[in-house]
């Protein structure tokens, strides 16, 4: 399922009556709940911590939109392979993750013309 199928789909009756009772329960909770630091939602997010630099250097960047994929067959060290699987699951996905960050890298250093 795509982006596009997920915004073109259509809502039942009963869907969009839900959505609006969700939508009028949230702005009456907003509108009652309110205070200084918190958000829309009435969430009070200030008494969670500040992310690490551990956390933050292992986070990834997700993209919004996907190419097909082509299969290949790559031949790799030994090593090379149980460092990508040390990493957990879709040891084969981040091989294609980390090919696309340096070609991206790769593009965005090579000077416009």
């Amino acid at each position: 399922m795509s982006a596009e199928d997920i915004r073109s789909r259509a809502w039942t009756e009963g869907e969009l009556t839900a959505f609006a009772e969700s939508a009028a329960r949230q702005a009456a909770s907003d509108s009652r709940d309110n205070h200084a630091g918190d958000t829309e939602s009435g969430i009070d997010y200030t008494d969670i911590p500040r992310l690490t630099d551990l956390q933050l250097s292992q986070m990834v960047r997700l993209r919004d939109v996907r190419q097909p994929k082509i299969p290949v067959s790559v031949r790799l060290d030994a090593n090379v392979l149980d460092w990508l699987k040390s990493k957990g699951g879709g040891h084969l996905t981040r091989i294609n993750d980390i090919l696309l960050n340096l070609m991206e890298a790769e593009a965005a250093a090579k000077p416009v013309r």
